[in-house]
Parts: C-alpha cells; sequence; structure tokens
C-alpha cells in the first residue's frame, strides 16, 4: 500500500473500530482512535481519564482543545508515518479544521474519507448485543459473533460486559450528539471530493470487502495486496 490517511465516519456503532482494526491489519497501518486513547487513560486512573470518565458515560464529546493535542501528538509520532486509520477524530467542523491545518503543515492531506451509512435502529440493535471483554477489551455481538463460552472472552476467559457507552440511552444521546456535531462533516469531506459513502449494515467482511475496493480505485492498494 502506498501512504495513506483513511479517515473512517459514521454514527456511534456503525463499526468503524471494527473496519479500522481490520484495514490497519491488513495493510500494516496505524489504528488512531482518540476513544480508545481515552479508555485507558480511564482505566490507568490518570489526570485524563478522570477529567474525561464522566464526558464519555454520558455519551458527550471531549473538548476540542483536549482531543486535538492528544490527535497532534499521535499523528506526529514516528509509527504514524508510515500511514494510519482515523477512528472517531474529527467529530465535529472545529476538529476537521484543526486536522486540515495539522496536515497542512507537513504538506499532507488526507487519502479519502469513508463514511459509514448505518440507520439509528441497526445501531440500537448491536448497541443492545454488544459485549467487551474487561480483561482485554476485545469486542464481540451476542447476535453476529456470540462467544463460544456465554460470558466469556473467547481470547482471554475474561468476563464479558456492557460499555456505559453501549447502554440504550447513551447511544441515543450520542446519536443525537452526532447528529448534531458529526453528521455535517460528510458535507465537509463531499465539498473537497475525498468522500465515498457505502452502506454499513452488511456483514463485517463485505463492508470490508467495499472498503478495500474504494481503495483499490483511489490507487492505494496495489492488486496484489487485496
Amino acid at each position: 500500500m502506498t501512504m495513506a490517511r483513511i479517515l473512517l465516519l459514521g454514527p456511534p456503532g456503525s463499526g468503524k473500530g471494527t473496519q479500522a482494526k481490520a484495514l490497519a491489519g491488513m495493510f500494516d497501518l496505524v489504528h488512531v482512535a482518540p476513544g480508545d486513547i481515552f479508555r485507558q487513560e480511564v482505566k490507568a486512573g490518570t489526570d485524563l481519564g478522570r477529567l474525561v470518565e464522566g464526558i464519555m458515560a454520558r455519551g458527550e464529546l471531549v473538548p476540542d482543545d483536549v482531543t486535538v493535542r492528544i490527535m497532534e501528538k499521535k499523528l506526529g509520532s514516528p509509527e504514524a508515518q508510515k500511514g494510519y486509520v482515523l477512528d472517531g477524530f474529527p467529530r465535529n467542523l472545529s476538529q476537521a479544521e484543526a486536522l486540515d491545518r495539522m496536515l497542512a503543515s507537513s504538506g499532507a492531506s488526507l487519502s479519502v474519507v469513508v463514511n459509514l451509512e448505518v440507520s439509528p435502529e441497526d445501531i440500537l440493535e448491536r448497541a443492545r448485543t454488544r459485549r467487551v471483554c474487561s480483561r482485554c477489551g476485545r469486542p464481540c455481538n451476542l447476535r453476529s459473533d456470540p462467544p463460544k463460552t456465554p460470558g466469556k472472552c473467547d481470547d482471554c476467559g475474561g468476563q464479558l460486559v456492557t460499555r456505559k457507552d453501549d447502554m440504550e440511552e447513551t447511544v441515543k444521546e450520542r446519536l443525537a450528539v452526532y447528529r448534531r456535531h458529526t453528521k455535517p462533516l460528510v458535507d465537509y469531506y463531499n465539498q473537497r471530493g475525498v468522500l465515498v459513502s457505502i452502506e454499513g449494515s452488511r456483514p463485517v467482511q463485505e463492508v470490508t470487502g467495499n472498503i478495500v475496493g474504494v481503495l483499490a480505485a483511489k490507487g492505494l492498494v496495489k492488486r496484489e495486496e487485496m
């Protein structure tokens, strides 16, 4: 794969994290997800973790200045120079403009923005059936990817739990926040000619294949890599 800077857009629960991990593994890219970074800080009990824990539990956005500062550090790291998949950033126009400035400062730009289209009804159903390992963080879905042993992680045997941000009321609030703040990014990137929308409610592997097809059409993936 050529040097690629990929952004995945879509409502919370649309599968951005799953697809970002798949693409990162397939093409040796760095998966950059501020949500994962924040959860690690919460688990470690850091000052940042205490700051964002309540905010995330309510389904609200972490303040832009905090998010942008963390992303500047991450995207400027040596590991990110080989290419990355952004998942969960930017989440509003202010963050998108900050990302533009970060990239422009080094003469770079986003290679492609993939928008995963999933209905609110499908999002709520996914949240009801999603579980995460309390030990290693591996996600699973009780319907589409059930654990071999009920309640236990297939990888490490840890207890499967429902994340606070997968609670129904939190999901509804997150969807409302998405509509107000993040959905305008679809138009923002479409106007810049880098946006491609695909159906995100299809089976995971099918969605991955469709994204790879987009990357190939953009010349980011060689045929032998597919």
